[in-house]
Parts: structure tokens; sequence; C-alpha cells
């Protein structure tokens, strides 16, 4: 059976998916990336907002006509079938599976089960959904699906904070921490495999530890993980605001292998919205937090995410939104127009936003966060960073890489010519020439 895996959503839901795939693999079963060779497909899928369930529903509706044709299984797993199992076997008849967030490691028993039901003529559903808050754990080597020197590794699963636009505790459960020895043993196999660059995920990375140790242990974890041989770069996702205390701070400036940079979503800056969003901070805890990471780590890189059109949001308060991002200056900034969620309590929260409003909103922030980003990369002209090459654009006759500040897939590139030949994953010293709103041009130092 040649088995083809549709990971959708965010950098979590794609370890889930890698996880799936090594435990497939060791179970003989052959993984292919052609559509046209396979005959059973997973998707798993992403219901975080209505965008990605949209492209979720789409995936499986296009798997369904393929089903029709040639596949013999089809299998929904992930967020959309933890959240809608019912609906998708009844609007989407086609899928044979429904597979719960936590359920995930049971993915070889459920083909199986699906290959014997049809030996027996027998066309009942399988349908696992386990305890929300299980921490499923796989013991097999994941199948690393970036085809280049950068991995995922997924520190935790679920979260306890219930912000009320959010959904995801309700389909992946309360915050559970995965063991350090666990995550050393997948860092090394990582490295063994050719990762240089090792992405730490979860709902939220600087509670890591606080439910199995007692107390935050991110600081121990990101040493242990940087004395694996092989590994150069480590990078933080989803770092909260009010939890980045001084032992977070000390830990950039200790280890030399954590990029310093750090993805600390906000998604507003004024506190009449983040109280409405259940936030755990303020505008004043929000910038103290900020000076104080510049403060120590000059050299820091800071991302972060915003929500425009929050329910109550007033022209106003967008207006202060606009003077705090333009006086902040975040290296890098992406904003999302609100999406009312079913299940959330938000959903239900009076002086909701027009969407047209939002999404113009929206623009306004990234339009203004376009001039912050230029002038910062401005003051890079004539600089010489290090980059790790991530491939070679042909059309344009240069290479294509990322610095310190950059995390793949959502931040900037750094385009530069070079004579010899390159392989990617290689670090080299680039001397910036141009620079963009966004990505930087140069020339490598030999």
């Amino acid at each position: 059976m040649n088995i083809l895996m549709v990971s959708l959503g965010c950098d979590k839901n794609l370890c889930d998916s890698e996880a799936m795939l090594g435990l497939l693999r060791d179970n003989k079963f052959n993984i292919t990336n052609d559509e046209s060779e396979a005959d059973i497909v997973i998707v798993n899928t992403c219901a975080f907002i209505r965008d990605a369930m949209e492209e979720s529903i789409n995936t499986l509706l296009e798997m369904a006509q393929l089903k029709k044709q040639r596949l013999k299984y089809l299998v929904a797993a992930g967020c959309l079938a933890q959240r809608y199992q019912d609906e998708i076997f009844k609007e989407i008849p086609e899928v044979d599976a429904c597979i719960g967030t936590t359920s995930f490691d049971k993915i070889v028993p459920v083909i199986n089960d699906l290959i014997h039901k049809a030996s027996l003529d027998n066309e009942d559903k399988v349908s696992v959904f386990d305890d929300i808050n299980k921490l499923a754990v796989v013991n097999t080597n994941k199948v690393i699906t970036s085809g280049t020197f950068y991995g995922y590794l997924k520190i935790a699963e679920g979260c306890d904070k219930h912000c009320t636009y959010c959904i995801i505790p309700k389909l992946r459960g309360g915050y559970r921490s995965v063991p350090i020895e666990k995550l050393i043993g997948e860092a090394k196999y990582m490295a063994s495999m050719g990762i240089k660059e090792l992405i730490l995920v979860a709902q939220e990375t600087t509670c890591y530890g606080k439910d199995i140790y007692g107390e935050k242990s991110l600081p121990k974890l990101v040493h242990e993980l940087a004395k694996v041989e092989g590994i150069e770069w480590i990078r933080l996702l989803y770092c909260y605001p009010e939890e980045i205390d001084d032992n977070i701070i000390d830990m950039f400036v200790n280890e030399d292998k954590l990029c310093n940079y750090i993805d600390m979503p906000i998604q507003h800056s004024e506190d009449e919205i983040l109280k409405r969003m259940g936030r755990k901070t303020d505008r004043t805890s929000i910038i103290n937090v900020i000076n104080k990471l510049r403060e120590n780590v000059p050299d820091i890189s800071i991302r972060t995410t915003l929500i425009s059109g929050f329910p109550g949001e007033t022209e106003e308060l967008h207006n202060s939104l606009m003077e705090f991002v333009d006086e902040i200056e975040f290296d890098r900034l992406g904003v999302f127009s609100y999406s009312r969620e079913e299940g959330t309590p938000a959903a239900s929260f009076e002086n909701q936003v027009d969407e047209d409003i939002a999404n113009s909103w929206r623009d306004e922030v990234m339009e203004l966060q376009q001039e912050v980003s230029q002038d910062i990369n401005n003051k890079m002209i004539g600089s010489i960073i290090k980059v790790v090459v991530d491939g070679y654009s042909p059309e344009q006759d240069v290479y294509v890489g990322r610095s310190y500040k950059d995390a793949p897939g959502i931040d900037n590139f750094v385009f530069f010519e070079c004579e010899h030949e390159l392989m990617s994953g290689e670090f080299v010293d680039v001397q910036i020439k141009e620079a963009g709103p966004y990505d930087l041009i140069g020339g490598i130092v030999e």
C-alpha cells in the first residue's frame, strides 16, 4: 500500500504528520509524495481559523473526488477531524476514518482496520478519539519532510491560556510537556539526518516543563539541546510575553547556539482589547519585556503577530495600536483579521467588527510595518552577516538564504551572489549591499 500524507496548518501539526509517517514506514507501508501513486491518503487537517478550515475541507473534497476514481481509503486526522467528526462523515462520505488530535499514534491500527474491514466487506467507518489531555508518544523515528537542513521539534502539546478567540484548548487539551530525554533523543536523530537548525514549537514554548518538572524548564532544555552534535542553530517560536522572565533572557545571553530571535505573539497593544482577549498581560508589561530583551540582548530580533478587528476594537484603539507599532519597531510582524470561531467566548461578544473594516485595519498595520522594516533593513547596508543557504535561484542567478533574524516559511530572505557552488545548509558570510522592506541583497565574503 502506498500512502500519501497531506499536512495542513501549523508546524506543530507537521510534527504529528512526521510522527505518523515514521510509524507507517516502520510498519512496512510505502510512503509516496505522488498523488497518482497513492492507494491511501491521510489529510492532517487544521481548524484554527475559518480560512484554515476551508482549506482542510477543500482538500478533503479534492481527495474524495480522487477516491471516486482510484483511491482505496481516505483518512481525516487532526483538528478538523477532532472538531467536526460527525459532519465530515455525513458531508464527505468518501472519508473512511477520522482520527483525533491525541490519537495520531494509532495511525497504523487505523489503516490495518480499514484494510481488514474491506476484506470482510464491512463498510463501517473507523473512528479513534482518545482523551483530549493524553500526550501521544511515538517511540519511533519520524520522517523529516522539510527536505532541507531545518526541522521542527514539538516540545509540548495543548494550552492552558484559554484566550477568548482561540479554540485550541478544546481541540488539543491542556498543556503537556514532552520529557527532556525524549526530546534529546529526537534531536540527536534529526541531527544524524542532516538537520542543522532546530526550531522549537508548541502552543507556547515558554511554559515548557512546568507541568512535569514543577518549574519552567525551557533554559535547561535548550542547554541540553545545544550539546547535540551537528545542531548549529536553535530557534524559538511561540513565546508568550508574560512568561519571558530573567531566566529566559539569560538563556539568550548564555547559549551560543540559540539564535537571538524570539517569536512573541502579543495580538494587540491596548489593555481594553487585551483584557477582552483573555490575555494575561498589558501594554506596560509588553513594553517592559521588549525593553529588557533589547537591553540584555542588543541584537535580538523580535517577531510578533497581531489581530485586527477583534470585537470591541474601535478606530481609536486601532490608531493606538498603529502608534505602538511605529514606536516599538518590531523586526518582524504579521497581522491577521479576527476570525469569529464557533465555540469560543469571543464569538458571542457584542460589537463585532465588520470584516471589511478589520481587513482594512490589517492592511494599514502591514503598510506601516513595511516602512518600519525598510528603516531597520537600511541600517543593515554595509554590514556582514552570517547566512544559512536555503537554495539557488537560477532565474536570478543568486543564492537564497536566511539570517538568524529569519525563521523559514514566515520571515525574510537574503539574496546573494557567489561565483562558486554552495550547498543548502552551508553557513556563509554575506555583505549587505541593498535593502528592501523585507529582503536583503548582497554578496558573499570570501
